[in-house]
């Protein structure tokens, strides 16, 4: 893992984006050379021309970050990658043409362009395909041993996710005397009376987990200095989380972690510099929103046949847990909740025609950049959540009130991370989510999370 402004990164998604950088770089270079082979004609398009292959590169990359092609966590298929990255061609060509049209200085002519975006469609697919295949291989993992059997080590067998074991490969869990077994799969707990440091050597140990419920029993601390000191990569199990999934898991997580772990830093810099941020973006934002905010209140207005209100407005839960009113469009019938506050189901009857269109594509939200400029929350943060589910979900959920240490947001790490949940267990995960990001908040992390907001737009995911 790589930590860059306090969000961890695996190292094998930095490679494939340098790899695919590098790839869409000499498909420019390659175009050029197809288009105008020993032609004196195209001494202006070679001018800057590094410059020029390094904006095409660089927009193509964060258009790729958009649409979630470098996401930690997939489950996606090759045919379904192939997909996104035919997508991100259609939308860098349509992000690189405006730019070309605002700043003729950088374009690479017509034919250039034209060739570059086919050739990089094409360096991608074998990129990607080459990159998973060999990424997979043995011989490229990190070899992982679980210290304990207990339960702090049995929920290393909740990652599911092929991409979360991506780069690492489980060899076993080391039973300590005294720890619970709670590890189901019996064949990959290794019993052994030598000691912890000849176990790693057997092995072939790259990188040591520790997972074990109680300390004070048999603990090997002489062993695990030691293997410290030699140079072996050691962990907390929690850390290990965060590192792998982008989320803090709660049930291996202490309050005396939570009192020594680096992170959760705050500071009047951080806070102005993030209030800058959510002005300038939800103002940019609100701007350009104003000609669908039009369209939305004449639909809405049609569709309740002038009667009813366009606006919605709801008491949310805020920062320090103080209450606030959130606004949004209205996609629900007025009556909504007669029956009293409810989580919105799938296919939920109670929802509009166009309030199902604007829920899907989250311009029912739009509203809520008055609250960011208001100051009752932030671009980026925790979702804000009704006081009649906080108080029911702090009781059953520990560290819950922790998420309301920051401004909720429009958008947030859970988003992007975790579907629509409707459940304790649906919030409970988001919770850890939500962790991570006040943990680890950067303004690199804000960015971050708004890039790869757009791909849980266009492919709808999480809607109700």
């Amino acid at each position: 893992m790589v930590r860059l402004f306090g969000h961890y990164i695996p190292r094998a998604l930095f490679l494939l984006l340098a790899l695919e950088f590098l790839a869409l770089f000499l498909s420019v270079y390659i175009a050029a050379e197809i288009r105008f082979p020993e032609s004196p004609e195209a001494t202006e398009l070679f001018q800057s021309f590094n410059l020029k292959a390094s904006v095409f590169a660089g927009i193509h990359v964060l258009v790729m970050i958009a649409v979630g092609l470098y996401r930690r966590a997939t489950r996606d298929s090759f045919t379904s990658v192939i997909s996104r990255l035919f997508w991100s061609i259609v939308l860098a060509f349509a992000l690189l043409s405006i730019l070309f049209y605002l700043f003729p200085s950088i374009f690479i002519g017509r034919g250039v362009f034209g060739i570059s975006l086919g050739l990089g469609f094409v360096f991608l697919v074998i990129v990607r395909y080459s990159f998973y295949s060999i990424a997979n291989k043995e011989l490229f993992q990190s070899r992982i041993l679980v210290l304990g059997t207990g339960k702090r080590a049995k929920q290393i067998m909740r990652l599911k996710r092929k991409s979360d074991w991506q780069g690492i490969k489980l060899v076993g869990f080391f039973h300590l005397k005294g720890d619970k077994n709670e590890v189901d799969d019996e064949s990959i707990v290794i019993r052994s009376d030598e000691p912890l440091q000849k176990i790693v050597e057997r092995y072939g140990i790259d990188h040591l987990v520790i997972a074990v419920d109680d300390t004070r029993k048999n603990y090997p601390v002489n062993d695990i200095i030691s293997l410290k000191l030699g140079g072996l990569r050691i962990t907390d199990i929690t850390e290990f989380f965060e590192r792998r999934t982008g989320r803090m898991e709660i049930d291996t997580l202490s309050p005396n972690q939570v009192i020594f772990f680096d992170g959760f830093h705050t500071d009047y810099i951080r806070e102005a510099i993030k209030r800058v941020f959510d002005i300038i973006v939800s103002a940019t934002f609100l701007i350009l929103s104003l000609p669908i905010c039009f369209v939305l209140y004449f639909l809405i207005k049609h569709e309740s046949r002038w009667r009813d209100p366009v606006i919605y407005s709801q008491i949310r839960t805020g920062q320090f847990g103080e209450p606030f009113t959130i606004y949004k469009f209205r996609s629900m019938v007025v009556d909504a909740e007669k029956d009293g506050p409810q989580f919105a189901a799938k296919n939920d009857a109670r929802v509009t025609r166009i309030g199902g269109i604007m829920r899907k594509t989250r311009l029912d939200e739009i509203p809520q950049m008055w609250n960011v400029l208001k100051g009752d929350m932030s671009f980026v943060g925790p979702r804000p959540e009704r006081p009649e589910f906080v108080a029911d979900l702090a009781e059953k959920i520990p560290f819950y009130n922790m998420r309301h240490r920051v401004k909720p947001g429009i958008t947030g790490w859970a988003q992007i991370c975790y579907p629509y949940g409707d459940n304790d267990e649906d919030a409970k995960q988001k919770l850890q989510f939500d962790l991570y990001y006040i943990k680890n908040f950067s303004l690199f992390l804000d960015l971050t999370i708004l890039l790869q907001t757009i791909q849980v737009i266009v492919w709808q995911k999480g809607s109700r």
